[in-house]
């Protein structure tokens, strides 16, 4: 058997992915991007949480976004609130029923099934090189890494709580958990 190149092994992997995403997503009466940009949501922290970032993110027209983002509003799936500092800036979060509609159309279950088949070993040192390929193809593409926040270069543990070094705001432990657009690799 002929051995695959990289790039075709992470064509069939995204193509599994999303073969499973839209047979949840006809389930449920959502296209692909309305479930992306759900999961999206779900993961990021309070600097990633506007329509501009979700447009990063999943590398999308504004367009595409902001139709996307104006069905799943009136859906009830997501509430679109103004920054109470800067005006002009809209957060994005969340509704709870965004929240179940995502747990129950979530594809998981082939990559679950998946990693079931692997020891620890082996999932450890396929996560290790898959994050290596992101990292290479977000910067050869000049795209926003996405990391977590707890892994930026800018991210300060303090006595008392958490701080970006690049904002200087206080941060959550929930908001260290989660995913920033303004995440630098260390």
């Amino acid at each position: 058997m002929e051995k695959m190149n990289l790039f075709d092994v992470v064509e069939r992997i995204s193509a599994l992915i999303r073969s499973e995403e839209r047979k949840k997503c006809t389930q449920y009466g959502l296209q692909s991007v309305h479930l992306q940009v759900l999961d999206y949501l779900s993961r990021c922290n309070k600097y990633s949480d506007t329509p501009a970032a979700v447009t990063n993110y999943l590398g999308m027209t504004r367009g595409t976004v902001s139709q996307t983002l104006l069905l799943l509003e009136k859906k009830g799936f997501i509430k679109k609130t103004t920054d109470t500092t800067d005006r002009r800036v809209v957060h994005l979060s969340l509704e709870p029923e965004g929240k179940a509609t995502l747990e129950k159309a979530k594809p998981c279950e082939l990559f679950d099934k998946a990693s079931g088949l692997l020891d620890d070993n082996e999932l450890s040192r396929y996560d290790d090189a898959l994050v290596t390929v992101l990292t290479a193809l977000q910067k050869s593409n000049k795209s926003h890494t996405f990391g977590l926040c707890k892994t930026c270069q800018y991210f300060t543990s303090l006595p008392v709580g958490f701080l970006c070094g690049l904002t200087k705001e206080p941060l959550s432990e929930h908001d260290s958990e989660k995913i920033c657009q303004e995440h630098t690799v260390i």
